[in-house]
């Protein structure tokens, strides 16, 4: 069996209960932030354990996904964390469904099924009143079931803020408006629904050409430039968009949407529409 940290048998006992004697893989662990996924004869899941500073982000998102009727999870705390147990999400991320697409190798019916599917997810939370905040390429899973959103930490149902600040995620996917709150205050900032639709034609448009969506070295941001320097030239809408075409048909309809103002972005239904009507 995987190594599992000191203190944290009563996770790893739930994910017995439900799993039988398991195996632990680690998947990530930074910040204080740490996923195994724990497989036994008897099913599958996640473990995450925040510490330190990712204790109330750990928390967070485990309050998020006990209000989403599509997931399970049971959570708790221990000395100096929390610590969540879910049901693995078995299948590809969007990013890996797109890799034949990014090497020129066909399977671009498939991609086009999988960013549909991706919309539909997004365009489902919101319906359900929510913002998920941190949407990327590897964050969308395509299982059986359909496609099923990852990372709900800066996850926040319409009309609540559930954290204190909110200084943003993955910077190369932040809507400019976003950026410009951000920096201008007042702090709480709140993730939005238009800043997803953003995120969700930026991480599309990333999948099909394996860069971010904005040509930072036209306007001399190379390797090295700060977070703040790149916000501060995302909010001014000072970065022109990548010239990388390889999908025009879909890439057209992306870039549509990033370089639409916030009030004048499609809803993420209204862009799966869009999307469907791509011819492959």
């Amino acid at each position: 069996m995987g190594e599992f940290p000191p203190g944290a048998a009563v996770p790893l006992k739930v994910a017995e209960e439900v799993c039988g004697l398991v195996e632990l893989e680690e998947i990530s662990d930074r910040r204080g932030s740490a996923v195994w996924k724990a497989s036994g004869p008897q099913g599958v899941v996640g473990i995450k354990r925040g510490t330190g500073e990712a204790a109330e982000v750990t928390a967070r998102e485990a309050s998020v996904l006990d209000q989403l009727s599509e997931y399970t999870v049971t959570a708790g705390r221990f000395d100096d964390g929390v610590w969540y147990v879910t049901p693995w999400l078995a299948g590809p991320s969007t990013w890996e469904v797109f890799r034949p697409v990014r090497k020129d190798a066909g399977g671009r019916r498939e991609a086009l099924e999988a960013a549909v599917g991706l919309c539909r997810a997004v365009a489902g939370l919101h319906g359900a009143g929510w913002v998920h905040g941190d949407l990327q390429p590897q964050h969308g899973i395509h299982t059986e079931d359909g496609v099923r959103l990852l990372d709900f930490a800066w996850s926040r149902q319409v009309g609540s803020t559930p954290w204190r600040r909110f200084d943003g995620t993955m910077i190369h996917l932040t809507a400019p408006e976003l950026a410009a709150r951000i920096i201008d205050g007042p702090q709480p900032v709140d993730t939005t629904r238009a800043a997803d639709l953003y995120a969700l034609a930026g991480a599309l448009w990333t999948c099909v050409t394996g860069r971010w969506p904005l040509d930072y070295e036209a306007v001399g941001l190379g390797k090295g430039i700060s977070v703040e320097t790149m916000r501060t030239a995302i909010a001014h809408r000072a970065v022109p968009m990548s010239t990388l075409m390889p999908w025009p048909a879909l890439q057209a309809r992306l870039r549509y949407v990033l370089l639409a103002a916030a009030d004048d972005r499609p809803t993420a239904a209204e862009l799966t529409t869009l999307v469907e009507a791509v011819d492959g």
